[in-house]
């Protein structure tokens, strides 16, 4: 194991690669000042599709690598020769898209002889609430696009005790409960099929709203009554969620696909009857479903374990009611909610590279070039050991 001394340590410069899914992300960090968050994102290429098509995003993460990568070095202003340390995605994620973007860091770790950090995506998103934003070398904002200066969500460079993270994706809904962020990391519950931004997605599908759902059903919802039609939570019938002192066996669990087929009868009984769809009050009360459930039971997994900060984090993390619900409930659990800015909720290298950081500070030594991607790498696995 190599590393700096605990009381000093020191400030290494990362550069973090993700491509896990359809966005190319390439960031860098000095220990846990953000310099670049550079992002290309091929969803426009899947829209007419209504979701995300693993060859296409492959193909588009090679066409963009190379542009992103040196848009953020020059955004950054260093070179490949001042990093400390390289660190991608390994997993979790599409198998096609993790290989671009670890052969890509394979290939930069051979050329400029860098250690090369092969770290776990959804750990990743909770490594992101270390970063401050500054700015970079060059005089432009942290990210290209934003004021410097606004914390990411934690902030200060350390992580609270008694940390949980809810992170609510279109490939992941996950409570995690967070003791080490560079080595003990414990899964308390997850979806059991859809995650909820796959919910939205088909959801909007059966409204006739497009792709990507989320952000047209969150606009929609505003117009309509959530409690117009009482759709079904999933797994919190008592035979599922227990007692505190008997836990069931999905107590802190989600599922979602009972839900998407609930919304599908509902509009085929109105269609049936001759009657208009009433799309607004049915996007309204499905999102108020997947919030409920999602707020509720990711409280009661903090509760439980004696989490008094929870970071919520990935893309559905941009939802309006999921934002306030979460934090109306957190609140009078006590519970201190942080949400990073959406930026950096979403996918990113930014985030990548500062979970690269940490194991640097930690001493924890690089996973070299032996790996191979893992698209269903555990998220109690933080990095791949050498």
């Amino acid at each position: 194991m190599s590393g700096a001394h605990p009381e000093q340590p020191k400030q290494p410069l990362v550069l973090g690669i993700e491509s896990s899914c359809d966005e190319t992300g390439v960031g860098i960090v000095r220990g846990t000042t953000l310099l670049t968050n550079t992002v290309s994102s091929s969803m426009e290429e899947h829209v007419r599709f209504g979701g995300v098509i693993p060859e296409i995003a492959s193909r588009a993460h090679l066409d963009a690598f190379v542009p992103t990568l040196q848009e953020s070095l020059h955004e950054a202003g260093v070179t490949l020769d001042d990093l400390d340390a390289i660190a991608v995605t390994s997993g979790p994620g599409l198998a096609g898209a993790l290989m671009v973007g670890v052969c890509a860091a394979k290939a930069l770790a051979v050329a400029t002889g860098k250690p090369l950090y092969a770290i776990n995506h959804l750990v990743a998103h909770v490594g992101v609430g270390l970063l401050d934003r500054q700015p970079a070398s060059n005089g432009k904002a942290a990210d290209g696009k934003h004021d410097a200066g606004a914390a990411a969500g934690l902030g200060a460079g350390k992580l609270p005790e008694n940390l949980g993270a809810l992170l609510v994706s279109g490939g992941h809904t996950e409570i995690l409960r967070i003791r080490s962020i560079t080595d003990d990391v414990e899964l308390l519950g997850s979806t059991i099929d859809d995650a909820a931004g796959e919910a939205y997605d088909k959801v909007a599908r059966i409204l006739g709203l497009g792709y990507p759902g989320g952000p047209a059903i969150d606009k929609l919802a505003r117009h309509g009554n959530p409690k117009s039609i009482r759709f079904p939570r999933g797994l919190s019938q008592p035979k599922y969620m227990g007692t505190a002192e008997e836990k069931g066996p999905h107590r802190y669990d989600w599922s979602f696909s009972g839900l998407k087929t609930a919304v599908a009868r509902c509009v085929e009984q109105f269609e049936a009857r001759g009657e208009e769809v009433p799309v607004s009050d049915i996007a309204a009360a499905f999102q108020e479903a997947v919030v409920d459930v999602i707020s509720s039971k990711a409280v009661l997994a903090c509760k439980e374990h004696g989490i008094t900060d929870v970071l919520l984090g990935g893309g559905v993390a941009a939802n309006s009611r999921l934002r306030e619900l979460t934090g109306q409930r957190c609140a009078s659990a006590g519970i201190t909610l942080h949400v990073p800015p959406l930026d950096l909720c979403t996918d990113n290298g930014a985030m990548v590279a500062a979970l690269g950081a940490q194991l640097i500070m930690a001493g924890i030594g690089p996973s070299g070039i032996a790996f191979a991607p893992d698209s269903s790498m555990p998220v109690t696995t933080v990095s791949v050991p050498a």
